[in-house]
C-alpha cells in the first residue's frame, strides 16, 4: 500500500494539470479575443507614451 500513497499525488497533479493546460486552450480566442487583444494594445501604448514622456523631461 505504500506504493498508492507514493503515486498518488504525482497522479492527481498529472490530471489538474492536463485540466489547466486544456482549460486555457480553450479560452484562446473566441469572441472576447478582439476585445482582450484592444485592451492590451492600450495598455502597451500607454505604457510606452509614459516612458517617451520619461524620457523628454
Amino acid at each position: 500500500m505504500d506504493y498508492v500513497s507514493a503515486l498518488l499525488p504525482p497522479v492527481v497533479m498529472a490530471i489538474f494539470f492536463t485540466f489547466l493546460v486544456v482549460t486555457i486552450v480553450k479560452s484562446q480566442g473566441g469572441p472576447n479575443k478582439a476585445k482582450e487583444d484592444a485592451i492590451v494594445d492600450a495598455a502597451l501604448a500607454r505604457a510606452a507614451a509614459t516612458r517617451q514622456a520619461g524620457r523628454d523631461d
